[in-house]
């Protein structure tokens, strides 16, 4: 299909200015986030003070180093607005993690804040082609996570037609698909693959959907994932990423004319890779943990925030600001079997080298004695239908792969389609670790 290219006017100035024009705004901005957020929030005075630095330390780009870093731990401990350098009465939205694992991370945001979040969105929906008239199927969760919302405004800044749909109700999902005919469609990669399943199931062929751009995102994905989707759904599949702690969706997103990873919206965010047992710097193109500066946030300015992403930073391509490679994992989703360091992501490559193989699957890991023991499950597509023995050589041959490069031996089991969950409301859970922990 034809890919959009950018015309004059459709771009930001900034976005084809020179590194040095991007180097001289960011180091204005960065000196006005750390003296904002040093007047306005005492735990961030605290952090600074104990370790020596004051916003003035700031000279170059380079010496953001020298300020101490953000957890999510810092979030939960200045529950719920203790990090907030604006009035809460200042405080326009209110957004917040889901908190499975303690106390939810509480963000906030000003008008200006929700207005800047708007224009980068809808930055990211030209990035990947969209224009003023599209219509965009929102399917990504409303409330208080960041995806629905934020996308919703972003489209609308865009020029585009919104449909507010939100996640689940997969069956009325491709009904207004098929009545409403959007060009465009954001939500998580694990959840676009039930609603192509759904299509499938309805006899509605991949060149029949109207949707021309899927902007995927909330969750890791490969490039085995990208062909899947776009197999399945007949469009060109793009990756958008954000954090609610740095902002939400929108931080970085794909340029259709090249699909060569996010492009890091520079004059907002301030990008560093660092070594993530030192903590260290280190050099663009090698793979570390990413860590964000916000650049222009009044209500939660974030100092150095620990993304716990392992990627790298690439340099620029098609527009002026660097880029993020894939995200080959978390630090904390990193698994550790028989002393082997593992992200889902990997398996998930093996699993989709396989074109037989869907991309729904599943690691389920169980401890005997002490030794650790690990199943991917993984289906079958609907229209490949193996024989048995042929079934067999599959999961021997995935088994075999596994062990060859990730190193990790595993029981592979081979399921029909439709047998594993599927997710209703948006991110796939991959991993089951039944492993007692560990004191």
């Amino acid at each position: 299909m034809p890919v959009k290219q950018p015309r004059p006017g459709d771009l930001d100035p900034i976005e084809t200015a020179s590194r040095d024009e991007v180097a001289a705004l960011q180091l204005e901005r960065l000196r006005w986030s750390l003296q904002h957020a040093y007047d306005n929030v005492p735990h961030y005075r605290a952090k600074f003070d104990a370790k020596g630095v004051h916003p003035s330390d700031l000279k170059t780009l380079a010496d953001i180093a020298k300020f101490p870093f953000t957890t999510k731990a810092d979030l939960r401990d200045n529950y719920p607005f203790g990090l907030f350098a604006v009035p809460r009465t200042q405080v326009a939205r209110v957004h917040a993690s889901s908190g499975t694992t303690g106390k939810p991370t509480v963000v906030g945001y000003t008008l200006g804040d929700i207005d800047r979040w708007a224009d980068l969105v809808a930055r990211s929906i030209r990035a990947a082609g969209g224009r003023p008239g599209d219509i965009v199927h929102v399917a990504y969760g409303y409330g208080l996570f960041t995806g629905g919302l934020g996308a919703h405004y972003g489209a609308e800044r865009a020029g585009c037609t919104v449909i507010p749909m939100s996640g689940g109700q997969t069956e009325k999902q491709v009904q207004l698909i098929q009545d409403f005919k959007p060009d465009i469609i954001m939500v998580t990669p694990s959840y676009s693959l039930v609603i192509a399943e759904e299509f499938a199931r309805q006899g509605v062929a991949p060149e029949d959907i109207s949707l021309k751009v899927g902007i995927f995102g909330a969750e890791p994905w490969g490039e085995g994932m990208r062909s899947q989707i776009e197999r399945s759904l007949g469009l060109d599949a793009v990756d958008i990423y954000g954090l609610s702690e740095v902002m939400g969706p929108g931080v970085a997103s794909e340029c259709i004319e090249s699909k060569d990873g996010p492009v890091i919206w520079e004059d907002h965010f301030y990008p560093e890779i660092v070594n993530p047992e030192t903590g260290e710097p280190v050099a663009d193109g090698e793979e570390g943990e990413l860590v964000f500066t916000s650049l222009t946030k009044e209500a939660l300015p974030i100092i150095r925030y620990r993304t716990r992403d392992l990627t790298r930073l690439l340099p620029p391509t098609s527009r002026s600001f660097r880029r993020m490679g894939r995200i080959v994992g978390r630090s904390d989703d990193m698994l550790i079997v028989r002393g082997v360091n593992v992200f889902p992501t990997q398996i998930e490559e093996q699993v989709l080298r396989d074109k037989r193989l869907s991309g729904t699957y599943q690691i389920v890991l169980s401890r005997e004695g002490h030794l650790d023991n690990v199943e991917v499950r993984c289906e079958l597509l609907p229209d490949a239908q193996p024989s048995p023995e042929d079934t067999a050589a599959l999961a021997k041959e995935l088994q075999h792969r596994i062990k060859t490069i990730i190193g990790i031996s595993t029981k592979v089991s081979v399921m029909d389609f439709g047998t594993l969950p599927r997710t209703q409301t948006g991110k796939a859970r991959r991993v089951w670790d039944h492993r007692p922990s560990q004191v």
